[in-house]
């Protein structure tokens, strides 16, 4: 059973730092791509950044230059870096896996974002980052 727990969350001062980790199990990092997701207090959505299949990275254009994402295969752990944080980066932050080929016809469509042509359908129960000016 793929399982993905998020940490690491908090309330901070505009320009300070957090790291997020995501634990997962049951599944392989590298296997699909992975990423991070959030949905901000007015309902705004967005995978703001991931680790594709092949390892390029991606970042939003809200995070680039601020966030880094990672991962450790050993520790079958994804991170976020936030650095210099703004009041806008308040949100909830989700970890997320995509589903591969017949894996995702065993998963409801209601838990299944299709992100830039790929399907995300393992979520966190989430972290939430509350900034302050």
């Amino acid at each position: 059973e793929v399982q993905l727990v998020e940490s690491g969350g908090g309330s901070v001062q505009a320009g300070e730092s957090l790291r997020l980790s995501c634990a997962g199990s049951g599944f392989s990092f590298d296997d699909s791509e992975v990423g991070w997701y959030r949905e901000a207090p007015d309902n705004e959505c967005a995978l703001i950044s991931s680790i594709r299949r092949d390892g390029s990275l991606y970042y939003s254009d809200s995070v680039a230059g601020r966030f880094t994402i990672s991962l450790d295969n050993a520790k079958s752990a994804l991170y976020l870096q936030l650095n210099n944080l703004k009041t806008e980066d308040t949100a909830m932050y989700y970890c997320a896996k995509q589903c591969i080929e017949t894996e995702c016809e065993r998963i409801p469509t209601s838990k299944v974002l299709v992100i830039h042509g790929t399907k995300f359908a393992y979520w966190g129960q989430g972290t939430q980052v509350t900034v302050s000016s």
